[in-house]
């Protein structure tokens, strides 16, 4: 899996998805975790705006437990 540092734009279900995570993988630290949850949202960018919090959230915590196996 190749990860890419897209812009930082204010998002809030990046913000959300972030705060979330942090507490759920506090092993990983916030580096990860950011970069994982932003290039998740990048990804998902054509999806409608109301499914994005779900959306990225759901897809950055598993890639987040793959990334732990």
């Amino acid at each position: 899996m190749t990860l890419a540092v897209p812009p930082i734009v204010p998002d809030p279900s990046v913000r959300s998805a972030i705060e979330r995570l942090r507490q759920e993988f506090p092993e990983l630290g916030p580096g990860p975790i950011v970069l994982v949850v932003r290039t998740c949202r990048e990804e998902l960018r054509g999806s409608p705006d109301g499914a994005l919090p779900e959306l990225v959230e759901r897809l950055a915590r598993q890639r987040l437990r793959v990334s732990l196996d």
